[in-house]
Protein backbone atom coordinates (compact mmCIF):
# COMPACT_ATOMS: atom_id res chain seq x y z
CA UNK A 1 0.00 0.00 0.00
CA UNK A 2 1.21 3.48 -0.96
CA UNK A 3 -0.02 6.71 0.59
CA UNK A 4 0.30 9.96 -1.36
CA UNK A 5 0.11 13.40 0.25
CA UNK A 6 0.06 16.57 -1.86
CA UNK A 7 1.10 20.04 -0.75
CA UNK A 8 1.97 23.40 -2.26
CA UNK A 9 -1.40 24.55 -3.53
CA UNK A 10 -2.71 28.05 -2.98
CA UNK A 11 -3.71 31.25 -4.73
CA UNK A 12 -1.54 33.04 -7.26
CA UNK A 13 -1.96 35.86 -9.76
CA UNK A 14 -1.94 35.13 -13.47
CA UNK A 15 1.65 34.93 -14.66
CA UNK A 16 2.86 33.66 -11.32
CA UNK A 17 4.25 30.30 -10.21
CA UNK A 18 3.54 27.49 -7.78
CA UNK A 19 5.35 24.25 -7.03
CA UNK A 20 3.35 21.23 -5.90
CA UNK A 21 4.85 18.29 -4.03
CA UNK A 22 3.61 14.75 -3.49
CA UNK A 23 5.27 12.64 -0.81
CA UNK A 24 4.83 8.88 -1.11
CA UNK A 25 5.09 6.31 1.64
CA UNK A 26 6.75 2.94 1.20
CA UNK A 27 9.89 1.61 -0.45
CA UNK A 28 8.78 1.23 -4.08
CA UNK A 29 8.70 4.89 -5.09
CA UNK A 30 11.41 4.61 -7.75
CA UNK A 31 9.45 1.88 -9.52
CA UNK A 32 6.12 3.72 -9.68
CA UNK A 33 4.56 5.32 -12.73
CA UNK A 34 3.40 8.71 -11.52
CA UNK A 35 1.20 11.54 -12.68
CA UNK A 36 -0.48 14.80 -11.82
CA UNK A 37 -4.18 15.20 -12.60
CA UNK A 38 -6.43 18.19 -12.09
CA UNK A 39 -10.17 18.68 -11.85
CA UNK A 40 -11.97 22.00 -12.18
CA UNK A 41 -15.61 22.49 -11.15
CA UNK A 42 -17.95 20.90 -13.67
CA UNK A 43 -15.12 19.30 -15.64
CA UNK A 44 -13.67 15.81 -15.88
CA UNK A 45 -10.45 14.90 -14.13
CA UNK A 46 -7.65 15.63 -16.60
CA UNK A 47 -4.14 14.18 -16.86
CA UNK A 48 -1.71 17.08 -16.64
CA UNK A 49 1.66 15.31 -16.68
CA UNK A 50 3.21 11.86 -16.28
CA UNK A 51 6.64 10.49 -15.48
CA UNK A 52 7.76 6.87 -15.69
CA UNK A 53 10.39 5.03 -13.71
CA UNK A 54 13.03 5.97 -16.27
CA UNK A 55 12.24 9.68 -16.09
CA UNK A 56 10.35 9.91 -19.38
CA UNK A 57 7.72 12.67 -19.20
CA UNK A 58 4.58 13.70 -21.04
CA UNK A 59 2.20 16.66 -20.76
CA UNK A 60 -1.23 17.77 -21.84
CA UNK A 61 -0.86 20.32 -24.65
CA UNK A 62 -2.26 23.20 -22.61
CA UNK A 63 0.63 23.13 -20.11
CA UNK A 64 3.57 22.30 -22.39
CA UNK A 65 6.35 24.80 -21.91
CA UNK A 66 4.85 26.07 -18.66
CA UNK A 67 4.75 23.04 -16.32
CA UNK A 68 7.52 20.60 -15.43
CA UNK A 69 7.05 17.24 -13.72
CA UNK A 70 10.03 15.72 -11.94
CA UNK A 71 10.82 13.49 -8.99
CA UNK A 72 13.44 12.98 -6.32
CA UNK A 73 13.72 9.27 -5.58
CA UNK A 74 15.86 9.87 -2.49
CA UNK A 75 13.03 11.91 -0.96
CA UNK A 76 10.11 9.80 -2.25
CA UNK A 77 8.72 13.02 -3.67
CA UNK A 78 7.06 13.96 -6.95
CA UNK A 79 6.92 17.62 -7.99
CA UNK A 80 5.01 19.79 -10.42
CA UNK A 81 6.59 23.15 -11.14
CA UNK A 82 3.94 25.46 -12.61
CA UNK A 83 5.08 28.69 -14.26
CA UNK A 84 3.31 31.44 -16.20
CA UNK A 85 0.04 30.29 -14.74
CA UNK A 86 -3.32 31.27 -16.23
CA UNK A 87 -6.84 31.23 -14.76
CA UNK A 88 -7.63 28.02 -16.69
CA UNK A 89 -5.07 26.25 -14.48
CA UNK A 90 -7.39 26.68 -11.47
CA UNK A 91 -8.41 23.25 -10.20
CA UNK A 92 -7.88 20.68 -7.50
CA UNK A 93 -4.60 18.95 -8.33
CA UNK A 94 -4.13 15.26 -7.53
CA UNK A 95 -1.04 13.10 -7.36
CA UNK A 96 -1.48 9.56 -8.73
CA UNK A 97 0.70 6.45 -8.89
CA UNK A 98 0.52 3.19 -10.80
CA UNK A 99 2.28 -0.10 -10.22
CA UNK A 100 2.60 -0.93 -13.92
CA UNK A 101 4.71 0.95 -16.47
CA UNK A 102 2.48 1.55 -19.52
CA UNK A 103 3.65 1.43 -23.12
CA UNK A 104 2.30 4.95 -23.70
CA UNK A 105 1.45 7.82 -21.33
CA UNK A 106 -1.47 6.76 -19.15
CA UNK A 107 -4.32 9.24 -19.49
CA UNK A 108 -7.14 7.42 -17.72
CA UNK A 109 -7.83 7.48 -14.01
CA UNK A 110 -8.42 3.71 -14.01
CA UNK A 111 -4.78 3.15 -14.93
CA UNK A 112 -3.61 4.33 -11.50
CA UNK A 113 -3.62 2.40 -8.24
CA UNK A 114 -3.12 5.18 -5.70
CA UNK A 115 -4.34 8.76 -5.32
CA UNK A 116 -3.61 11.66 -3.05
CA UNK A 117 -6.26 13.79 -1.36
CA UNK A 118 -5.84 16.77 -3.67
CA UNK A 119 -4.64 20.34 -3.23
CA UNK A 120 -6.48 23.45 -4.42
CA UNK A 121 -4.85 25.79 -6.93
CA UNK A 122 -6.50 29.11 -7.75
CA UNK A 123 -5.22 31.57 -10.37
CA UNK A 124 -6.81 35.01 -10.43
Amino acid sequence: HVQLVESGGGSVQAGGSLKLACVASGDIFSRLYMAWFRQAPGKERERVATIDSGGRTSYVDSVKGRFTIYKDNAKNTLYLQMDRMIPEDSAVYYCAAGLIQPQAPALGIRQYDYWGQGTQVTVS
